[in-house]
């Protein structure tokens, strides 16, 4: 296959269609130049992308797309086996990539340093356990990836691949969750013949991240992002997690899904997202239990005085906000369906003002009792909590329905925001006015989870 086959195809109305299904119909033309960039410096000769001595057969390139997601509800619940609503996003990581004849994986991404790794020690054999060297990094994510598919049956191997990624990193749309998806579909789909489904694909995710990056986090991003569309996640199973598709069409309602980027850094905030599991745990095994979800919140509120003082107050204020967020998500999967079933406009309408009131409470709830909107170790920096206010105040000063709410991780980052589409305007000159340019973004919902695109 020549360079000129391989921009027919990117060219091709099957790609047009793909496109608009992951991008929008206006992000066609974007998208055909953002892959064939990535496509025509990879097949550059002497490039980094070609083991020594070697030539790049075109007819080897595969194209991959895994996206970021949006959490709609349950904050900080997966970790516990809890409930969360969440969603898929049209920003993704896009990678092109090829087999390698060595047990080298070469990732460049757009904008980030090389990752160059070997699989293999010098004698030849398998090198796939942590190395604390590599904590923190995304090696380490390619050798824990590597290291579980391995584990689970599947022969892993070097690859080159070529990456961009329009997920915003630290903006709570978990960049790193759709880098690891993504990752995992390569090697899955260049080794393992593409035979793993997206719940598996995120569970291997999730293992690199706690066991070889080190980061303490749920399940939820990797699902949102690995699954696609908008999903109700079910935890109580953590082997087996239950995954049902929630159709979620906030434009035929005159809405808009945006986040707003605050800022602040998310450096030497690893103790803080620690300490929310650890403390919902700590206040589980009083209780004699692993998880807060084995245990109900009448049951932890007949010992409340004895939780306070062997754990804190605010172990118990979070234990409190997992109980009511897994509320929230039933009642909030609920409205969306009945958004979608109800024959009357008034009846859909009346659905979707509950689903927003709702998003509300569960912003509320994570501002007052997880209190995840900005570090205890950095009271003078609220960026969260002052974009929250702003939004609340924007609503009234207008006499809008709208809903605001943490989104993510916290303590630093983004919130999200619902908002009609006659205000949009508005909304980003005020908001940007305190958060600069470009921190409004509007975001798709994408139906298609991490995947291997075929043209």
């Amino acid at each position: 296959m020549t360079d000129n086959e391989i921009e027919k195809k990117i060219n091709s109305d099957q790609a047009a269609e793909t496109f608009t299904a992951l991008y929008g119909k206006n992000e066609v033309d974007a998208a055909r130049r953002r892959y064939m960039s990535l496509i025509t410096e990879m097949l550059k000769d002497g490039s980094e992308f070609h083991e020594t001595n070697k030539s790049s057969a075109p007819e080897n390139l595969r194209i991959f797309s895994s996206p970021g997601r949006t959490e709609l509800a349950g904050n900080h619940t997966d970790h516990n086996r809890g409930k969360v609503l969440a969603a898929s996003i049209h920003l993704d990581s896009a990678a092109i990539a090829r087999k390698r004849n060595d047990s080298t994986v070469f990732f460049r991404s757009t904008g980030f340093p090389d990752v160059k790794i070997k699989l293999t020690d010098p004698s030849g054999a398998p090198c796939l356990r942590p190395i604390p060297e590599e904590e923190g990094t995304t090696e380490a994510l390619v050798r824990g990836i590597a290291a579980e598919l391995n584990r689970r049956g599947c022969a892993v191997g070097g690859f080159s691949a070529n990456a961009d990624s329009t997920v915003l990193p630290g903006s709570g749309l978990s960049s790193s969750a759709a880098v690891e998806t993504l990752l995992c579909r390569i090697f899955d789909s260049l080794y393992g013949e593409g035979k793993r489904d997206s719940v598996e694909i995120a569970q291997i995710g999730q293992i690199a991240e706690n066991v070889y990056f080190g980061k303490p986090c749920g399940l939820m991003d990797q699902i949102a992002c690995a699954t696609g569309g908008a999903v109700a996640i079910d935890f109580a199973d953590a082997a087996f997690p239950e995954v049902k598709r929630i159709n979620f069409d906030l434009s035929a309602a005159g809405y808009v899904l945006c986040v707003v980027n605050t800022g602040g850094s998310h450096a030497d905030l690893t103790s803080d997202y620690a300490s929310i599991p650890a403390e919902m745990k700590t206040v589980a095994a009083f209780f004699g239990k692993s998880v807060l979800r084995e245990i109900d919140l009448e049951t932890v509120i007949s010992r409340a005085a004895e939780a306070r003082k062997a754990l804190g107050d605010r172990a118990l204020l979070r234990a409190i906000h997992f109980f009511e967020e897994n509320v929230r998500v039933d009642a909030m999967t609920a409205a969306l369906i009945e958004m979608e079933n109800a024959a009357a406009q008034a009846a859909k309408q009346q659905a979707l003002y509950s689903y927003l009131e709702l998003v509300n409470e569960s912003g509320n709830s994570s501002w007052e009792l997880l209190q995840n909107v900005y570090s205890p170790h950095r009271p003078e920096t609220q960026g969260i909590g002052a974009a929250l206010a702003l939004t609340k105040n924007f609503f009234r000063r207008r006499k809008l329905r709208g809903a605001c709410r943490v989104h993510g991780g916290g303590f630093a980052g983004t919130i999200q925001t619902y908002i009609p589409l006659d205000a949009v305007d508005s909304y980003r000159t005020d908001i940007e006015a305190v958060f600069d340019a470009g921190s409004l973004t509007i975001l798709r919902i994408r139906p298609t989870g991490s995947v291997e695109l075929v043209f």
